[in-house]
């Protein structure tokens, strides 16, 4: 298929869109299966990790697609284990220079256990994100279905289910609505009188009823016991769904035992899902209220109302970004006849450069869907989970996953989903406080690499890798980046910089003098999750200095605070540098102890090469290859967020081919049948890190131009891979302010077209030196280096480069 090709199925894609439902119906049973934005399947999800998710940041589900046995699992955000408390040990910090102590003395096994006598958390182990309940579907006379197919289609935020059965045809639908705050389903037969069904609501959560609270409303109503929840933790917040239920023709009868639906042409069922959650201190809200809210709320809006609402909410996000590949054979696997998982399965051939788009756009799905203002950050699993007892708790783990579930935040046009996360940081440095003194007797705020619905910033689990200060600045790091990419000085003012110098400020405290070396390092912690206990990880080193520059930097922007900026100055000279080792490698500790054989998942010392910004091999090749070397020793295989870190950390290295090859792994063995990423078992930042892999192979804006300040090069096609000679694709953010669009063939860019959202100059970096232009007339440019193009913007103004030969 060409590209051109590609964007005329996008442009069928928009058009269907204006097509009303009834026209649609059960005839629209193939409707878009060609269409390149949908994962599709002949047959219903036997497992969880077959099942197709929807979300609207709160509420998310999981849809099986059965016949004749419908389940839809759904979650909460703020379902958790655990109550108010907290989690620091008030004189932990009497224990820390006899730890340092024994660390400085090599005694690395004594310092873990007296850290674990005196210096962890309060409990040990933070608490569950738990599965709400599930909706069942029975439909009988359904047993033996036809012409089945089941759907997700990325532009819409549906699942579609469809086959026939006893000459009938069948159609459901299911959307989290963001507007509403409802799942809604919705059931049609082609044949008038022909629906017939039953539904009831179940939790695996014990003591909890199933009752009629209306004539057309059945509740699920609970709350966590404190004792013998089958988590085995202990739990408080109370919790409630509803599921109202609404027919067209036919009638429905709501009992204690369920919902049952008789001759119906049609039917709805909208749910909506509360507890009594409030903040990270206050549980005293009303489960049950709130759901008569959102039902009240939507009581008298027809299905359709509520659909064309929901997309058009989504679709105000998801449309802002398009991409489209295509391989040096085309497009040869047509979309139309394979179905996903077996698209995951071969896409190693090469020759299905589309689903390198639809994994690029899913994973932008599962963010909005995931992540919306108000809501709770995406966790292990985002919003999707339903085990009692999910692998690490499903909590927010902050040596890498929480990270990389937002790297794509911010490049692929989706800030608003960005603000949740910013959230949670402003909760842990409430927490954080406490624990900066009780644990290290510091100022600012601290926070380890964990934390739940109550945010615990204690460390957490074992002291061999739960001991690891920098979750925190690392986290800053994002409200840094949200800045550089918005220019938002009232952001920067009143929420990222005040953020930020706590941070700042624990580390003037925290860092200590190595008595080795003279320089200042970070002790005790440990280079996630690798190696134990030690003084002066490389990892931890790169993020003070990132978060010492960006508080410099914003001090500066905003005119405050310049006795502070002089001393972050001072110490940032003084922290352990990175350093090379004997074997050519990047060093992980501050000993040349680093093991070429050794596979390790994490690529902690790599932090500096991505997400960081320190090291490029433009800039400073020496280290650049030092870090190359790190990676090839770590090699190339690794859980799936290993593999996605790779795959950005290749592309830094403006290696895109080895970047694709990751990519390749990543989806070919790391991948689950519907498109979530696996650990595993499931685990959802491998799909954000690979997403903002693909980026960073079309677009990197991080490499600070000569001279310094907050300005960011903005490259064209850094990483591009063999794999993928032509292509298009718009509305990529860059830092500094811009939007950009690229076309290219042959491996070479054809056009970029560069918007200014904020009048700043301009550097681009290319192969080549470019022409600018700007409503047809030129526009001056100079060309500080051959492969660069510098230029003055004004707000709002959209600049067309072409290359000069």
């Amino acid at each position: 298929m060409s590209m051109l090709a590609l964007r005329n199925n996008a442009l069928w894609l928009i058009a269907s869109l204006a097509i009303p439902m009834a026209a649609t119906a059960v005839a629209a049973a193939n409707e878009g299966v060609r269409d390149l934005l949908v994962l599709w399947y002949p047959r219903p999800a036997r497992r969880w990790v077959e099942a197709l998710p929807v979300g609207n940041g709160r509420l998310g589900a999981m849809v099986f697609g059965g016949v004749p046995e419908e389940r839809i699992q759904f979650n909460e955000d703020t379902l958790w284990m655990g109550k108010p408390r907290d989690y620091h040990r008030p004189d932990a910090y009497k224990y820390l220079p006899k730890i340092r102590q024994l660390i400085f003395e090599g005694k690395q096994a004594q310092a873990e256990r007296l850290a674990m006598q005196h210096f962890m958390s309060v409990p040990l182990r933070q608490f569950h994100y738990e599965p709400f309940g599930d909706i069942r579907l029975t439909f009988p006379g359904h047993d033996t279905p036809t012409d089945y197919r089941r759907r997700l289609d990325l532009a819409t935020a549906i699942t579609t289910t469809t086959y026939r059965a006893g000459g009938v045809g069948f159609r459901r639908e299911v959307l989290a609505s963001a507007p509403d705050q409802v799942i809604a389903i919705r059931i049609e037969a082609d044949k008038k009188g022909a629906l017939a069904f039953t539904a009831t609501l179940t939790t695996p959560h014990p003591g909890a009823k199933v009752l009629a609270v209306a004539p057309d409303q059945l509740a699920l109503r609970g709350q966590l016991p404190e004792k013998g929840h089958p988590s085995r933790q202990e739990g408080c917040l109370k919790f409630e769904a509803r599921l109202l239920v609404r027919t067209e023709g036919g009638k429905a009868a709501v009992g204690d035992s369920g919902i049952e639906v008789t001759g119906a042409n049609a039917a709805t069922l909208l749910l909506a899902a509360a507890t009594s959650f409030v903040n990270f201190k206050d549980v005293s809200a009303d489960p049950a209220a709130r759901c008569d809210r959102y039902i009240q709320a939507v009581r008298d809006k027809t299905y359709a109302q509520i659909r064309q609402a929901h997309i058009a909410d989504y679709q105000k996000l998801f449309r802002r970004v398009e991409l489209s590949l295509e391989g040096p054979d085309g497009q040869a696997v047509d979309p139309s006849k394979v179905p996903t998982d077996q698209r995951i399965k071969g896409f190693a051939s090469g020759r299905d450069p589309a689903l390198a788009v639809l994994y690029f756009q899913f994973a932008r799905y599962l963010m909005i869907s995931g992540s919306r203002p108000g809501s709770q950050p995406l966790n292990l699993q985002g919003i999707w989970n339903e085990r009692v007892r999910p692998p690490w708790g499903s909590k927010w783990t902050t040596n890498i996953n929480t990270e990389m579930n937002y790297w794509p935040a911010e490049p692929t046009n989706l800030a608003e989903c960005h603000i949740p996360l910013f959230d949670l940081i402003k909760d842990l440095v409430v927490s954080g406080r406490k624990t900066a003194k009780g644990h290290y007797n510091c100022r600012g705020w601290v926070f380890h690499h964990n934390a739940d619905l109550w945010r615990g910033t204690a460390p957490i689990n074992a002291s061999n890798h739960g001991i690891w200060v920098t979750g925190g600045a690392w986290l800053c790091t994002h409200l840094w980046d949200h800045y550089l990419f918005s220019g938002d000085n009232d952001f920067l003012a009143k929420t990222a910089y005040p953020i930020m110098k706590e941070a700042a400020l624990f580390f003037t405290d925290f860092l200590v003098k190595d008595p080795r070396t003279g320089w200042l390092i970070s002790t005790p912690s440990n280079s996630p999750e690798h190696g134990g206990l030690v003084a002066g990880p490389t990892m931890d080193h790169q993020i003070i200095r990132a978060l010492f520059e960006a508080c410099i930097q914003a001090s500066e922007i905003l005119g405050v605070d310049p006795d502070f900026r002089k001393k972050l100055i001072e110490m940032r000279k003084q922290i352990a540098p990175n350093q090379i080792g004997k074997y050519g490698q990047l060093q992980e500790w501050l000993e040349d102890k680093d093991n070429p054989k050794d596979h390790h998942r994490h690529l902690s010392h790599l932090w500096a090469l991505h997400p960081g910004w320190e090291i490029h091999p433009l800039i400073d090749p020496k280290f650049a290859a030092a870090a190359k070397k790190s990676l090839e020793f770590r090699g190339d295989g690794g859980t799936g967020w290993s593999k996605a870190w790779k795959v950005n950390l290749w592309a830094r290295l403006l290696d895109g081919d080895h970047a694709y090859r990751m990519l390749v792994g990543l989806i070919t063995s790391s991948t689950l049948p519907n498109m979530f990423d696996t650990h595993p078992p499931f685990q959802i930042d491998g799909n954000f890190g690979g997403c903002s892999g693909i980026v960073q192979m079309l677009l990197q804006s991080h490499v600070p131009v000569p001279g310094g300040g907050i300005q960011r090069q903005i490259h064209l096609l850094p990483a591009l891979p063999k794999a993928w000679p032509a292509g298009h694709v718009k509305g990529l953010r860059a830092r500094g302010g811009f939007e950009v669009e690229m076309t290219w063939r042959d491996g070479r860019l054809v056009e970029a077209v560069i918007h200014s959202r904020l009048g700043r100059p301009c550097w681009v970096r290319a192969a080549g030196p470019l022409v600018v232009t700007c409503d047809g007339k030129p526009v001056p440019a100079r060309h500080p280096e051959a492969t660069v193009t510098l230029f003055e913007t004004t707000a709002g103004r959209t600049y067309r480069l072409t290359p000069a030969s």
